[in-house]
Formats: C-alpha cells, structure tokens, sequence
C-alpha cells in the first residue's frame, strides 16, 4: 500500500523515467466515484495523466482492453508508460470536458441543444463497435472480477442494491419475498445472450470529449455480456436526466443501426431491454447508498433523486412488467419515502436565497451539504440541559409547551440561540450581497428529539419572518418538515 505522502513522489519518479526530465508542475485532480487517483503532469506547454490505481487486477484488465482498443482505432486513451509492480501508469490527457459537463452547462435544456443529441447518436454508434467489434480481439482472461456478466454478476448487484441502498435509505422490505423476486429475476436476465462486451459503466462521465471527437474511459470492469445493459446505462443514467421522449429516439437510433448495421433482431433486443434497464438502476443506487449515503459524496446522493423518477416512470408505464410482485412494492416505498425528501426540497429551481435548517441526532450524523458548498454551520446543542434526562419529558419534543419551558428557564437557551442567530444573521446578509443561493444551518443534540428541535425551530421563526428568501426546516429524528418559499 502507498502512503499518501510518497504518492506525488511516485508520479514524479514516474514521469521522470518516462519523460527524462522533471515535471514543470503536478496537480492532483478530484477524485471521482472508484477509488483510482488521477494527477495531471504539465511539461514543456504539454500534459500528460498519472494513475495510480491499487488494484493490480483491475489494471491489468483496463491496460490490456486499453491496448486492444487502440489496436482496432477506437478512441481511448493511449497507454504512454506503465509500471504495474508499483500500482501506475501515464495516459495522453483527454482534458476535462466529458459529455455529462457539456449537459449540465446546458442546464439538461435537450430542447434548445441538438448538439447533444448528435453526441448521444455518435455514442450509441460507438458503443456498438465496443460490444460488437471488439468483442472478437479482446482477451476475456484479463476481466475483472469476472470473465462474464453471468448469475453470479447479476446476484452481486441485486445484493448491493439490497444492502447499501436500501438498508442504507432505511426503505422497508420483507427479507425472504425480496430474495424470491431476486432469484426469479436473476434467473431471468441471465437467460439473456451474453456474446458480446459489455463496457459495464457506459454512462455519460464516462464520455469525454477533446478536439470536437468523443472518447471513451472507465471500461476496467467490462466483461462479456448482454447487449442492452450499456444502452441502459447511458439511457437511464440518472444524473443525465434524459427526457422520455428522447430516450425512446436514442434506442431507436440505437436498434437501427444495430439491423442495418449488424444485422441483428430489434425485436429481440426488445423483449428484455427493460430488465437490463431495472438492474442497471439497482445497481446504480447500490453505489448511490455506498458512496453516497455512506462515504458521502454529494453527487452520488444527489443522482438519487432522478433514479426515483425513472423507477416511477417505469412502474407508472408498465414498462417493468415481471413477476417480482415484492420488489414493485419495495420500489414504491423508496418513490414514497421521506428519507430522501429534503434533497429534493433543497434543488427546487428558485433565484432566491435558499436556508436550509435541521435538527438531527449525533448518535447518526451531521447533515450533508447537498449544494455542494462545503460550509454552513453546525451547532452543538448538547451543552443546553438536557429535558431528556427527565421522566416527564422522555416523550414530548422541542416543540411543546412543557419542554420549551424548561429549556428557557433551566438552560441557557435563549442566549445560546441569540449568539447563533447573531452568526446565522451576518453570514445571511453577506450571501445575500455576493448573490449565494444555499446556505445549511444544523441543530444537532443527544436525540434529536428536544434542544435540537427548540432551536431549530427559533431560528426557522427568526429567518421567515426577517428575510425574503426560502427557507427549509427538516426535524430529521421527528420526521417534521416545513417551508416557506417566496
């Protein structure tokens, strides 16, 4: 295992043996949703990627199909030095643009942006060469964790949609209907033809886009399998928030070229297009709970919401019309649950300035910044008396009578609430000057349940009645949410 302070030491080395001369300068770039680390190295007007990557197999797996790729002219990145004793490698740089940004810079507006579109056609177009074309040169004993998206893939999957999201989302489920449905839902798209490469993460970060021509990276986990689980990936890729109407156009895009071209059934890719589609969203929210919920990484938590959206769409449409009775009602508990609710509340579309308070327990966690600010406040309640300890008020809350009472005449209270409400109040008038849009407050004590809730509820008071502005309220450990949006 590397330390983390020799890793920039390795990249230098790296590029020294490479290269012949030190690097002008290095930067280490964000970490994305894997646990690869990515740094730029500029030299001479010029920059290069270092990987350094942990997985010896994983390498081996993304080196090897990097290497066929390139073989056969598809556009990857290029292999430019590679030490696989000491876990990295150096790529040519595809820059930052990937096809997600370019959505988002459009603000997901497919309407007023035919340029996209093309690109998702030119996608599609490629990605048959992947599955089709490349699957004759690729050398399957390089896959990872396994040569094929066979029973036991498709069980691992369902199993991490099981236990990381909804275990994690705290969604209700009976344990022994749900691995019913599994079974017979496993057993059905493992029925499914698998003579082909699936990309496995055929999705629109995925797609980068340099000199006006797309790119392609993150196949490490590829493997042979069925076509339509890549056409899923990128149809239903939650945060690309594709609309219906073009999703279907895309397929049909899609299903034309795969007869024209390949001279293979649209009607048979058809018959379980959707299953593909349903495992694809599974899996996806397995990583959503694990690395988002979890390890907290905001935009995953954020793609939580439009994966619920597809979920709805395809109940609500009949599209998902297997014998998985359990499963269709544990899906809409998670359209229905509450848990996720105040993510939705904090991204409606406004120009105001948007306050998000909460109270919440300690024995869980503080809140997550979902704007991605990385500031706020949180402050500690638990230095207020506390009425939990006393009999009489185990079962009442912030908000009644009894325990607002006794919080304001055997605690410092009000002058704890007055020194926040001085900090909260500063920092609101200086947002509102710089034109900030989010700003999140928490309240956290013991149990959430009583100092938390009464100064949570103060400040939710104070701020709807002096500002013009939106303001969320969320008592998590209560299951109490209120909003003013003006």
């Amino acid at each position: 295992m590397i330390a983390n302070h020799l890793k920039l030491d390795l990249i230098r080395e790296t590029f020294k043996k490479w290269y012949g001369k030190k690097a002008d300068f290095i930067l280490k770039l964000p970490q994305t949703a894997s646990y690869r680390e990515y740094y730029r190295v500029s030299y001479n007007n010029h920059t290069v990627i270092g990987v350094i990557n942990e997985d010896r197999k994983e390498n081996e797996a993304f080196l090897s199909f990097t290497k066929t790729f390139n073989n056969l002219n598809l556009n990857v990145p290029r292999i430019l030095y590679e030490d696989l004793n000491k876990d990295i490698y150096l790529l040519n740089d595809l820059g930052d643009t990937t096809l997600y940004s370019v959505i988002h810079s459009n603000k997901h507006d497919y309407n007023s942006a035919p340029q996209l579109i093309e690109l998702y056609k030119k996608s599609l177009e490629q990605l048959l060469k992947f599955q089709i074309t490349a699957d004759k040169a690729i050398d399957y004993n390089f896959c990872y964790p396994r040569a094929k998206f066979d029973r036991q893939s498709i069980v691992w999957d369902l199993n991490y949609f099981k236990y990381d999201f909804l275990k994690l989302g705290r969604i209700p489920f009976d344990e022994q209907l749900l691995e019913n449905d599994f079974k017979k839902f496993a057993d059905f798209v493992s029925s499914i033809n698998t003579d082909y490469f699936l990309y496995r993460d055929f999705q629109s970060r995925n797609i980068m886009i340099k000199d006006e021509q797309l790119f392609f990276i993150d196949y490490q986990g590829g493997r042979k399998g069925a076509l339509q689980y890549d056409v899923a990936s990128l149809l239903y890729d939650a945060k690309a928030e594709i609309p219906q109407y073009l999703r279907e156009e895309l397929l049909n895009h899609y299903l034309d070229k795969l007869e024209s071209d390949y001279g293979l059934s649209r009607n048979e890719f058809m018959k379980s297009f959707y299953a593909f589609v349903l495992l694809r969203i599974m899996q996806a929210m397995g990583a959503y709970g694990f690395r988002g919920l979890f390890e907290k990484k905001v935009h995953l938590i954020k793609s939580i919401l439009p994966a619920r959206k597809n979920l709805k769409y395809l109940l609500e449409t009949g599209k998902l019309d297997f014998d998985i009775p359990h499963l269709h009602e544990v899906f809409r508990n998670i359209i229905s649950s509450d848990e996720f609710n105040i993510y939705e509340e904090r991204f409606l579309p406004n120009e105001k300035l948007s306050v998000t308070i909460t109270s919440f327990s300690y024995k869980r966690e503080i809140p997550i910044d979902l704007a991605d600010n990385g500031g706020g406040f949180v402050f500690d309640c638990r230095g207020l008396n506390n009425p939990g300890r006393h009999l009489e008020y185990k079962l009442l809350n912030g908000r009644d009578p009894e325990v607002i009472r006794f919080l304001t005449d055997n605690s410092n209270a009000d002058e704890f609430m007055t020194n926040a409400i001085q900090l909260v109040d500063s920092t609101i008038e200086k947002y509102l000057e710089l034109g900030f849009k989010n700003l999140m407050v928490n309240f956290g004590c013991t149990g959430g349940q009583h100092r938390s809730v009464y100064c949570a509820d103060k400040l939710y008071t104070y701020l709807k009645d002096k500002y013009d502005i939106n303001v969320f309220l969320s008592h998590i450990e209560q299951g109490i949410k209120e909003e003013v949006i003006r």
